[in-house]
């Protein structure tokens, strides 16, 4: 199944799990942590039968951002993956979703700390669940750094710019309450059970037509970019080929014949 020491991967049905698996640093990123995260991406996206990803953390935190003493120059884990590093530069920032989009609904289940490069990994994703106790927060402007995983872009795209810039530049913690006032996640669920409601949302996914999501997916970060004009074009060219399939009709037999459709990405 693949992953590494600081990234596990499991499946759970159509649901491809990767879980950030450093505990005893709050999973602060590492070049494992990295690596394991790309090829999951790359795996979720290669593999037809993974219809939906959950990015998750172990240990009850999601992710705590860079590993500051690593950055201070003490060395980072992991150096048997530098060649990895070396053959794609651009890994980590593919791995971090800045430049990667996932071909996949990506489903975040956040425990604990998600701050610094975890809010900004955050914004790769689609669906955002978090329990009640868990923080989130930018704050690199208090380290002197900045947040350079595409925040100062996509945050104001997310979010409204008056507080995209507020958690920007003033480095506060957000509370989860809060973080779902803001829109910065969806919805805020008992602490420990994050990870169960975004499996519960994931299969709700997997049991959609699969061309039908991805369709939409796609429709969805495309329009961002375009005119409303360009946008509703771009929408027709990319969703009435969908009507066109045999998983169009099956969705209609299905409805008709009053039983769980089966769709075969066709």
């Amino acid at each position: 199944m693949g992953g590494t020491e600081h990234l596990t991967v499991r499946r759970e049905g159509a649901t491809l799990v990767l879980t950030l698996n450093r505990p005893e640093a709050k999973n602060a990123l590492s070049l494992p942590m990295l690596v394991g995260l790309y090829d999951g991406w790359l795996a979720a996206d290669e593999d037809d039968t993974v219809r939906s990803v959950v990015l998750t953390g172990a240990g009850g935190c999601f992710c705590a951002g860079m590993d500051l003493k690593a950055l201070a120059g003490k060395g980072m884990e992991g150096e048997q993956y530098r060649h990895r590093m070396a053959a794609d530069p651009d890994l980590h920032w593919k791995a971090m979703l800045r430049h990667h989009r996932p071909r996949k609904p990506v489903v975040a289940a956040v425990e604990g700390h998600c701050v610094a490069g975890g809010t900004e990994i955050l914004q790769g994703t689609d669906i955002r669940i978090a329990g009640a106790g868990a923080t989130f927060g930018l704050f690199e402007v208090r380290r002197g750094l900045f947040p350079i995983g595409g925040s100062t872009v996509r945050l104001p795209r997310q979010i409204p710019r008056t507080h995209a810039l507020e958690m920007l530049l003033t480095g506060r913690p957000y509370s989860a309450a809060e973080a779902a006032a803001i829109g910065l996640i969806g919805r805020v669920v008992p602490d420990g059970t994050a990870l169960d409601e975004a499996l519960a949302v994931a299969e709700r996914i997997n049991a959609c037509g699969p061309l039908a999501v991805e369709a939409v997916k796609a429709s969805v970060y495309e329009s961002a970019e375009l005119t409303e004009t360009e946008g509703l074009a771009a929408e027709l060219e990319r969703g009435q080929p969908i009507f066109a399939t045999a998983d169009a009709r099956e969705g209609a037999r299905a409805f008709a014949e009053k039983r769980p459709p089966v769709y075969r990405r066709a």
